[in-house]
């Protein structure tokens, strides 16, 4: 088992920016891709950003340019850097590991508003 817990949400004026971060704990070694989703309210779920174990990322196109993934083998820890945040960035974002099953975080939310 995995478990995965986020800290970092809040709230921002547009153009400024988060950093979230994820924890891992649990039979960390089996995970072979951490990443982030987010949910917006009456959208579905959608991948943010993905980062596989030998460091390639993906990043949603609407994101690039703006937003980093990056991880700390150190301390378990998974990040996502939010630069020149926009509204349509609101939503809230969820830790995500595959392993052979997936693994998700409770979430925390971002808002982005003036």
């Amino acid at each position: 088992q995995v478990q995965l817990v986020e800290s970092g949400g809040g709230v921002v004026l547009p153009g400024g920016s988060l950093t979230l971060s994820c924890t891992a704990s649990g039979s960390i070694s089996r995970i072979n891709a951490m990443g982030w989703y987010r949910q917006a309210p009456g959208k579905e779920r959608e991948l943010v950003a993905l980062r596989y174990s030998g460091g390639i990322t993906n990043y949603v196109d609407s994101v690039k340019d703006r937003f980093t993934i990056s991880r700390d083998n150190a301390n378990n820890t998974m990040y996502l850097k939010m630069d020149s945040l926009k509204p349509e960035d609101t939503a809230v974002y969820y830790c995500y590991a595959r392993l052979l099953y997936n693994a998700w975080g409770q979430g925390t939310q971002v808002t982005v508003s003036s």
